[in-house]
């Protein structure tokens, strides 16, 4: 048998945490000596001890561990615990490649905040003819499904791009929306063609803007959107109608997000 101490030392655990263990019924001594409450364990629970700690670095509580020292020798069980965790970790592993990523793109505004402007101007849109897929989607991340959507179906009919090819996303809901958003993907095209399931050929009318084109991530479209929101109202004018983007360099030409350049379009009036 040996003393709580030794045992903390070949176990690698605290003797604090050896006594959390034994109230909480994880791990409970071999013996206690009911007149001097000393703890006493057995050489074959240091294994017991090792599996706790390893369950502890994979980021298991200790509750969670309890529940798992109960079927450790059931693999299926076993396996079960380890791939709802494995699932978890990657969860929060994407999460916070996100959150590093905002932190990136938000620490590189703060220093080239001096040097920072974005220039709206005004430009008329004129008419084009394009292929459109208006749908409502789960959420402005899945953008991507509409696109697809436009190339499959369209994929054997040759399309004959229009000179400059405008490929945009016209945002139709009057609002921000966190599920079920509305939008219109379309690219402009020369040619005639027939509709199909979801593609639709229509002539989009001429339309009057409040422009501005930037080069970077995504992550720095809420700036844009303020800046141009702020100049409309600045400038004298007002909105008329759905704002819309058009992606010059999207994912489609590069994976490196800084090589972006997309423009915001709102369209406007004059009050």
């Amino acid at each position: 048998m040996l003393k709580i101490g030794e045992f903390s030392k070949l176990s690698r655990v605290s003797i604090r945490m050896l006594r959390h263990y034994d109230e909480i019924g994880l791990l409970k001594p071999a013996e206690t000596d009911r007149f001097t409450d000393y703890r006493y364990y057995r050489e074959d629970q240091l294994p017991i001890a090792a599996r706790i700690t390893a369950l502890k670095d994979m980021g298991f509580s200790l509750a969670d561990i309890v529940r798992i020292l109960a079927v450790y020798d059931d693999r299926t069980q076993l396996e079960q615990f380890f791939c709802t965790r494995q699932k978890e970790l990657e969860a929060l592993s994407h999460d916070t490649a996100n959150k590093l990523a905002l932190l990136d793109a938000a620490q590189k505004r703060l220093r080239k905040e001096e040097n920072m402007s974005y220039n709206v101007t005004i430009k008329t849109i004129p008419a084009r003819y394009a292929a459109t897929v208006h749908m409502t989607l789960p959420r402005y991340e899945d953008e991507g499904i509409i696109w697809g959507i436009l190339v499959e179906e369209t994929a054997g009919m040759k399309l004959v791009e229009a000179d400059p090819c405008l490929c945009a996303v016209t945002y139709l809901d009057g609002e921000y929306k966190e599920e079920n958003v509305e939008m219109m993907a379309w690219k402009t095209v020369k040619g005639t063609y027939p509709d199909t399931e979801h593609v639709k050929f229509q002539t989009l009318p001429e339309v009057t803007v409040a422009s501005c084109t930037y080069q970077g991530s995504y992550t720095l479209i809420v700036d844009v959107y303020a800046a141009v929101a702020a100049w409309i109202e600045a400038n004298g004018y007002e909105p008329a109608g759905p704002m819309f983007n058009i992606y010059h360099v999207s994912p489609h030409e590069t994976q490196n997000p800084n090589e972006f350049v997309t423009e915001i379009c709102y369209p406007v009036k004059k009050k």
